[in-house]
């Protein structure tokens, strides 16, 4: 009976250890998360900046249609441009979710590329983009100074710059409209005021 009582003992002992252990790594789990905090949308030092006027131009697009892009809104919507290639496999794997978003967020949509048509018909097709704003234009990219892929600008409905930056990811995409929602560029530059006022 002696070393049942013991060895049960023991058990517990390690238990309680273990469970003080848990206790522990789920409290470096929490400062872990306060520390690290949600990566936002990667941006450069292209113009326009958020808050500029975005650049006016007037684009076909895929159907032949006439998009006006810059300038004031007269559907008072948000425009985003999401620049893609498609070689691009991390636009491909982008693609769907900005299309969720839009769903989510209510804006215009307006997919962006450029180079030679016969180059975009079976990424059009494999995509189901017939139906989308999708235009090819190097002059839309040189306005907005795109240099890397997927890449997605927030234009207000008011014509002025909300967001932009490099998209790898949901979490990218997203966080162009979560700057548009705290005024400022980027999470990036939001997280740098909040650590200089602590």
């Amino acid at each position: 009976m002696e070393p049942l009582v013991i060895s049960n003992l023991v058990l517990w002992v390690l238990v309680l250890g273990l469970a003080a252990v848990v206790l522990a790594l789920l409290r470096q789990v929490g400062v872990l998360h306060e520390r690290i905090a949600p990566a936002g949308a990667l941006v450069g030092g292209e113009l326009p900046t958020v808050g500029d006027e975005a650049p006016v131009l007037e684009v076909a697009d895929w159907r032949g249609e006439v998009l006006r892009i810059g300038g004031p809104n007269a559907e008072n919507i948000e425009t985003l441009l999401f620049f893609v290639s498609p070689s691009c496999s991390v636009c491909k794997s982008v693609l769907p979710v900005v299309c969720s978003v839009r769903d989510a967020e209510k804006f215009r949509l307006v997919i962006a590329s450029d180079g030679e048509r016969d180059e975009h018909v079976a990424f059009v097709e494999t995509h189901g983009l017939a139906r989308e704003r999708y235009v090819l234009s190097a002059a839309l990219g040189l306005a907005y100074q795109v240099g890397r892929l997927p890449y997605a600008v927030l234009i207000g409905a008011d014509g002025v710059v909300k967001a932009r930056g490099l998209v790898n990811q949901r979490e990218h995409v997203e966080s162009l409209f979560e700057a548009r929602d705290r005024g400022v560029a980027s999470l990036h530059e939001y997280r740098a005021g909040r650590e200089m006022t602590r």
